[in-house]
């Protein structure tokens, strides 16, 4: 599991001081990004090797309300990996009394930059994905 720290802004929430929903979907892509970098793959290097990770859909179970000044972690795990197409699971948790705040998922298709079409990812970046994979 990847963890990813951060705090409830102001301009996070609404006039109530409640964290705006299409936020946490932000906030899964954060996580997400700096898992990539985290085992050593860059965004900037896919896409300089031509490639991208376009998401193909996402979910995400609100259970909990956040707010203002609130720190959270967003939990992330790799439940699926093939040379086509990852899946991620999330959890934002508010860490200070341990609500969960909702959950989520991600799946994504690596492809190439030029032609738009769903492609396989070299192996340099895959055996990097792999250790990481958790069962569901």
């Amino acid at each position: 599991m990847y963890t990813h720290r951060l705090r409830v802004r102001f301009y996070h929430t609404d006039g109530m001081q409640v964290t705006h929903h299409a936020n946490y979907i932000l906030w899964f892509e954060a996580a997400r990004v700096e898992f990539f970098r985290s085992v050593g793959v860059s965004l900037v290097d896919l896409m300089n090797d031509g490639y991208v990770f376009p998401i193909l859909h996402v979910e995400c179970d609100y259970i909990h309300s956040s707010h203002y000044d609130d720190e959270l972690e967003v939990r992330l795990r790799l439940v699926k990996l093939t040379r086509a197409q990852m899946v991620f699971r999330y959890e934002v948790v508010r860490p200070a009394d341990d609500t969960r705040i909702c959950t989520g998922l991600t799946k994504g298709t690596f492809t190439k930059s030029d032609t738009g079409r769903i492609s396989r990812m070299p192996m340099a970046y895959y055996t990097k994905f792999t250790p990481y994979v958790e069962a569901e």
